[in-house]
């Protein structure tokens, strides 16, 4: 059986080739592709996208997946074709003002990562919280990319402790 090869990307180099494949699937792809696409992910499948040939000839399958177990309200694809279209301009910035970006990685897993930049959309007066995470953990040549939504609440409790420590 032939072992695992592990390819490691900067976090930049890692977000440009994320937020490239996001915007060609969901903000480049006609509404229909894109529209199919968000549902099969809001049903919970992973979807896969391409096929990245890395530097060594080998090639690593890119999918995409969306948890929006924290979205308040009933998600639809305007909804959230409006959280990515932000994501993706806000990581853009980072990157094209070579901004650093925080990493988060999941305890039970250093192959599970989240970015730390966020859209923040409001519909319905309910605030939501999109980020990017990313999963190349299942020993396969695959990366998840995970479109999360996180509670919004934990910001404002954060904001809220941050101005209070500082008054």
């Amino acid at each position: 059986m032939a072992g695992t090869q592990t390819h490691t990307l900067s976090s930049d180099k890692f977000l440009t080739l994320s937020v490239n494949l996001l915007h060609k699937v969901f903000l480049e792809a006609t509404r229909t592709e894109a529209k199919n696409l968000f549902r099969d992910i809001s049903e919970g499948q992973a979807v896969p996208l391409t096929r990245v040939r890395m530097e060594d000839d080998s090639e690593v399958r890119f999918e995409v997946a969306l948890d929006h177990s924290q979205y308040r309200g009933r998600l639809n694809f305007g909804a959230f074709r409006a959280g990515l279209t932000l994501l993706v301009a806000n990581i853009a910035d980072a990157l094209r003002e070579e901004r650093p970006v925080k990493t988060f990685h999941a305890e039970h897993d250093a192959n599970v990562v989240i970015f730390g930049i966020s859209a923040v959309t409001v519909e319905e007066g309910e605030p939501s919280v999109l980020v990017l995470g990313a999963d190349a953990g299942s020993g396969q040549p695959t990366v998840v990319l995970q479109l999360l939504y996180l509670d919004h609440a934990q910001f404002a409790e954060q904001a809220g402790t941050e101005t209070s420590d500082n008054g």
